[in-house]
């Protein structure tokens, strides 16, 4: 994808736009290393606030690929949550050029990553609690029920603590790529402040 996609940068930058952005971009570093941080073995992530929000496009997920097939409508949990935040975010790169607005979109991608894996994790040996009030060992839980019908049930763990990295990876990544449109924005508002007599910068 071309740099100035990706990296787009406004012919004039407001500072009343720009240092709100900054410290939101802060504010999600630190939420960001929160959530990392917990525990996908024993879903920890599951009392975050966001994890209420993601959880609604789970099932809204469910609903919409029912049409597809048992097979699809339980996968459909899990495309669900993922989809939401990629549209947001290649909405906003797309169509608003806005690099920022698309870096929060794949922020809240990788924190869905995040959000998976402990589900994921427990397939192996079902600890969670799920919305009907009891553990996968009882039915309902959609990775066992996947895994075991690809045959990969033994690899859960495994394949939770990858899901796990990848989703840090993915935050990370969007943090960066927040802070790197917020440089050249700066950069190109202290252009314009000097040019301008504009001591804002």
């Amino acid at each position: 994808m071309p740099a100035k996609v990706v990296l787009p940068v406004q012919s004039k930058v407001d500072p009343i736009v720009f240092w709100p952005s900054l410290a939101l971009l802060a504010a999600f570093a630190v939420w960001g290393v929160v959530l990392i941080a917990q525990d996908y073995r024993t879903g920890e992530i599951g009392s975050s606030f966001l994890h209420r929000p993601l959880l609604i496009f789970h099932e809204a997920g469910h609903v919409v690929f029912r049409l597809l097939g048992q097979w699809m409508m339980v996968m459909g949990g899990t495309l669900g949550q993922l989809i939401m935040p990629a549209i947001l975010g290649g909405a906003l790169l797309i169509k608003n050029r806005d690099a920022f607005g698309a870096a929060i979109g794949l922020w809240f991608f990788g924190v869905s990553l995040l959000d998976i894996a402990p589900y994921m994790y427990d397939a192996l040996q079902p600890q969670l609690m799920l919305l009907s009030g009891r553990t996968g060992e009882e039915g309902g839980h959609d990775w066992i029920f996947l895994f075991s019908s690809l045959g990969l049930l033994h690899k859960s763990q495994f394949i939770g603590a990858l899901v796990h990295k990848l989703g840090a990876l993915t935050v990370i990544f969007a943090l960066c790529w927040g802070a790197r449109v917020l440089q050249l924005e700066y950069g190109r508002g202290r252009e314009n402040g000097d040019a301008n007599g504009d001591e804002s910068w």
